[in-house]
């Protein structure tokens, strides 16, 4: 790999997410150079700062850097679209933790500014360029289990009022609940493996709303809340390519159900991992064989975490001219899908949906799946 020279980074948000994120990008990609952080809470980025020898900044200074290139957003939802306008105004190149924004007009806004701006602006997850999605994207391009069919997604988790800080809140406000904070993971994925969706149906509500506050050892024990975001959905999608997929999300299940997705097809049964992960089991039941197949890896990045990987696809796809996987009419397509699952429950209707996709170009593969080969998003 020929060498190229870093694109400078700064972090805005220093929340808990920060640390794994700077911890890869300072650690594990060589394109990306992290100069600074900032955070509302000036405690919080001194302590990152810190933590990984870079220069605690305001927003305003990483913004006036001249030599800051990328702007990772790891703000709150309730932040997302702000952070980002801003520094698309500055005229630095955005990739923001999900999902894009609270509003779709918000997020086609931005989007809109990117493009103007000449910017690359991509959006999280990026669990989707992991190893193990990646060989399940192989498995199905090269016909193991022939024509894809039907895909399933299940993302069941318990998000209760129960940490003694107040992180956890961010998913019971507007643009944190489950379907915002965990759909993109599987709609990602989706769209990885079947390309773009073309309608999208279902039902979304809000259960149990008011909340109590459960930890005993939290100052904001024994204090109400009101949920304001959709926490459960069921969507009924249509792929352009013609496969039909359910979505099914809730943070309302007790703890213990596996989250999944299986892909039917034609001639044999894929099963994927978490799409929380970059790695986990692989796995192909074939018609008329009794034996399940665990599939070796044909990727790199398939260790458990492996967060900034979009930020140094982006950085690579700057340098050589290219779109990035993340591309920011993939976080737009997935925000859209959600909202129109949304909108269906009062309409009892089907939306087709604007915002296009191009299916992203597949991560190249590495010899026995390989490690952290970090050479491979050079091309």
């Amino acid at each position: 790999m020929s060498e190229l020279k870093p694109m400078k980074a700064a972090v805005i948000g220093c929340g808990v997410i920060s640390k794994i994120y700077l911890k890869n990008l300072c650690e594990c990609f060589k394109i990306i150079e992290v100069v600074g952080c900032s955070d509302l809470l000036p405690e919080r980025s001194k302590k990152r700062a810190e933590e990984f020898g870079i220069r605690q900044m305001t927003n305003e200074e990483i913004y006036e850097d001249p030599e800051i290139d990328i702007v990772v957003n790891l703000t709150y939802p309730l932040s997302h679209y702000q952070v980002t306008k801003e520094a698309l105004l500055a005229g630095k190149n955005v990739y923001s933790e999900k999902m894009i924004a609270i509003t779709l007009e918000e997020g086609e806004e931005l989007v809109q500014l990117a493009r103007s701006q000449n910017l690359q602006f991509t959006v999280a997850p990026d669990t989707c360029l992991g190893g193990g999605i990646q060989t399940a994207r192989w498995v199905i391009d090269s016909g193991m289990i022939g024509e894809p069919v039907l895909v399933s997604g299940f993302c069941p988790r318990s998000y209760q009022l129960t940490r003694e800080d107040d992180e956890v809140r961010m998913v019971h406000l507007p643009g944190g609940g489950i379907p915002f904070d965990m759909g993109g993971y599987y709609l990602h994925t989706f769209v990885n493996l079947f390309g773009a969706i073309g309608r999208a149906s279902g039902f979304a509500k809000i259960n149990n709303s008011h909340r109590t506050y459960l930890n005993p050892r939290s100052p904001l024990y024994g204090d109400e809340f009101v949920e304001t975001c959709i926490n459960t959905m069921s969507a009924s999608l249509e792929f352009q390519s013609g496969v039909l997929g359910s979505l099914l999300v809730t943070s309302e299940c007790s703890a213990g159900a596996i989250q999944k997705i299986e892909v039917l097809g034609a001639e044999g049964m894929l099963s994927i991992h978490d799409p929380n992960n970059f790695g986990g089991p692989i796995r192909v039941k074939r018609s008329g064989n009794e034996e399940e197949l665990t599939i070796p890896y044909t990727h790199a990045f398939f260790e458990m975490d492996r967060r900034g990987l979009g930020v140094a696809d982006m950085a690579y796809a700057i340098k050589n001219h290219r779109t990035p996987r993340l591309d920011c009419s993939l976080g737009l397509h997935a925000f859209e899908v959600i909202h129109r699952v949304w909108n269906s429950t009062e309409s009892g209707k089907s939306y087709t949906i604007h915002n296009q996709v191009k299916r992203p170009q597949a991560m190249p593969r590495t010899p026995f799946g390989g490690t952290c080969a970090e050479h491979v998003l050079d091309l």
